[in-house]
């Protein structure tokens, strides 16, 4: 019979380097991504009160740990397709997204802030439901000048979303993601709708008054 025991003891080297080495690479993603979360969370924020030049250096901060977890991914490609690191990638892009629909912009492509296409989207369509928080603060500031053109951002990512009619294991659960964006959708279009009609009602008083 032969003697396995060199070989056995090659498999077990080599299998201890490479989950070692695929387990450092993971942790050391981890911790990346969560800080690409919470800086792009912070981002976010930040263009809610319109601080748009803190917003876009607390992206840049997450731009840098992104991309390194993506450098340290590129030989564990494996690991790419987790949980963590597609969440990064979703948060990130929700947050660019954002600045540039409230900022006034250019829309970013996917490939231009290098994040996943799948990620790209479900980021975009929270990026649609934040605004929905913008045009109510910007109604109780009394400033609705740029709220419905809000509101068509909002319907316009919505029906881009709606045609990407494909199984949630290639999309990442968008359909859910676009379901929410259409309850989203509805109730700013309700409440925007009452609110300037109320505005109107109100100016039209206004006008007629002795």
């Amino acid at each position: 019979m032969a003697d396995h025991s060199a070989r056995l003891a090659q498999i077990t080297n080599g299998a201890l380097e490479l989950f070692t080495e695929k387990h450092r690479v993971r942790e050391r993603v981890i911790v990346l991504s969560r800080e690409v979360i919470r800086h792009s969370a912070n981002a976010i924020r930040a263009v809610q009160r319109t601080e748009l030049d803190q917003a876009g250096e607390i992206l840049h901060e997450a731009r840098v740990r992104l991309r390194e977890a993506q450098a340290l991914l590129v030989n564990h490609p494996d690991l790419n397709y987790t949980g963590y690191s597609q969440d990064a990638q979703k948060e990130y892009a929700e947050a660019c997204c954002v600045l540039a629909f409230i900022g006034g912009g250019q829309l970013p492509l996917p490939d231009e802030i290098g994040v996943d296409v799948a990620s790209y989207l479900n980021g975009l369509a929270e990026a649609a439901s934040e605004l929905r928080r913008y045009i109510l603060d910007s109604l109780r500031r009394d400033q609705d000048e740029h709220c419905e053109e809000l509101l068509g951002v909002m319907d316009g990512v919505y029906n881009l979303l709606v045609v990407m009619d494909f199984p949630d294991a290639l999309t990442n659960n968008l359909r859910r993601t676009t379901d929410q964006l259409r309850g989203v959708l509805e109730r700013t279009r309700g409440d925007l709708t009452m609110a300037l009609r109320q505005r109107r009602l109100e100016r039209l008083l206004a006008q007629h008054e002795p």
